[in-house]
């Protein structure tokens, strides 16, 4: 018996990636139009740039739907991979100009991209490979089982560990400086390690840990003070984010100019919103509106009503790609779908914390809603991965329960001869 995958498509997940898609679309429009219109530039160029890294993206779903599972599970497709990404973060770093006091995009001709956007689903895919080799130790040996070489490589072979794997690209991507995407990967790692099958207590000391540790890395902010931290080298580009963290009003002019202008655009929104295309902040008040910043245009737009029905969407979905991780039987695609589900609401929860001020903004992304065709095709390629994993557990539920069923029919035969046999010996 073969089953046809487009039978087992899992359309909780496809539909409302499409709908979300298709909201980023108008909301690239709204938010880039009027700025080109200005310039004496076509208004449709940036959701025509978007639209084609969309349907890029659908193909991509549609070729990795059909794809087995078992490419995703060769060690030497996986390799290449994190060397090409680790190639192109250096080339990212260390040979390419500045935007926005950061290294980071690679531009050949019309085409540019990020690579640190790609580690995103990179770091999913390596931890799962990693951890779902090793349940059976993990069972045995808990926490130990992830951490038996040492943090300092002393011989050529702790270079496997896969600390040092992670904590090689987390720095490079921090180096750029673009500490919004390290932090999404370090979050998406810790989230991962917690869902590898150690023990339930380290989910609840690592959530400590980090809570004390930025607590108190805050404090000792608030009490030498920004102006002195900014002096720092390693600290002197994230200073700014940090003082309008604190008190955005106290320098409307520089440094809680755009947090400020958050506030003022969200504000301006109220329950039921100005109207789509009639925001004011995205109008130069408000920098990166249609990026970092593109969720407060929403709301000013669509007042608080429609941002959070667009966020339940989100949620939903988020929700939908987590449930394809717990019901999953194969530890691999479990952890695959749970890893993609954590990325996606780590990105959310970074970007919406940095516009409200509940953390420090970080330049991250609104999935979907935000202008940037890398991290469009990033999440598609996400998507593409959870509804491929959901097929193949749905197949291989099916293909368990047939044969189940063919056992006990054979058993019931079975039963059903002995019990029609005649004892001869019975009439003598």
């Amino acid at each position: 018996m073969k089953i046809d995958k487009r039978h087992l498509l899992n359309y909780s997940i496809l539909v409302p990636y499409l709908i979300l898609s298709v909201i980023g679309l108008i909301v690239v429009y709204s938010t880039t139009s009027a700025t080109l219109i200005q310039y004496g530039v076509n208004p449709f160029m940036s959701v025509l740039n978007q639209g084609v890294f969309w349907l890029i993206s659908l193909f991509a779903i549609g070729f990795i739907y059909k794809l087995k599972l078992n490419f995703l599970k060769n060690s030497r497709v996986l390799t290449m991979t994190m060397m090409v990404e680790v190639v192109l973060l250096l080339i990212a770093r260390f040979f390419t100009k500045t935007v926005n006091g950061a290294h980071g995009w690679i531009v050949i001709g019309p085409i540019s991209f990020q690579p640190a956007e790609y580690l995103k689903i990179i770091i999913v895919w390596f931890l799962a490979f990693t951890f779902a080799r090793r349940q059976e130790l993990i069972s045995t040996y808990d926490y130990q089982a992830l951490t038996k070489c040492k943090w300092w490589p002393t011989k050529l072979n702790d270079l496997k560990d896969w600390r040092v794997y992670s904590l090689v690209m987390v720095l490079l991507v921090a180096a750029q400086p673009d500490l919004g995407n390290a932090a999404i990967v370090v979050l998406t790692g810790l989230i991962m390690y917690s869902i590898s099958g150690v023990g339930y207590r380290w989910f609840s000391a690592i959530l400590a840990t980090i809570t004390a540790f930025s607590t108190v890395f805050l404090g000792i902010i608030a009490i030498v003070g920004v102006d002195k931290m900014g002096k720092v080298p390693v600290f002197g580009y994230v200073a700014k984010r940090f003082s309008a963290f604190y008190n955005p009003f106290k320098d409307l002019s520089d440094s809680g100019h755009q947090l400020a202008h958050s506030y003022y655009a969200m504000s301006n929104g109220g329950w039921f919103g100005r109207g789509l295309g009639n925001s004011i902040e995205k109008g130069g008040y408000l920098p990166e509106a249609t990026t970092d910043f593109v969720f407060p245009v929403v709301m000013e737009e669509l007042g608080m009503i429609g941002a959070s029905l667009i966020l339940a969407l989100l949620f939903f979905l988020i929700l939908r790609i987590m449930h394809v991780g717990i019901k999953a039987k194969n530890p691999f695609n479990s952890m695959i779908a749970l890893g993609i589900g954590g990325m996606i609401l780590m990105q959310t929860f970074v970007n919406i914390g940095g516009i409200s001020g509940l953390i420090p903004s970080t330049g991250v992304t609104f999935p979907f809603l935000s202008q940037g065709g890398n991290s469009v095709l990033v999440l598609s390629v996400a998507v593409g991965f959870v509804l491929n994993i959901d097929a193949n557990e749905k197949r291989e539920e099916i293909y368990r329960e047939a044969e189940a069923e063919l056992r006990a029919k054979q058993r019931a035969a079975q039963i059903h001869e002995e019990d029609n046999v005649i004892d001869l010996d019975s009439f003598y």
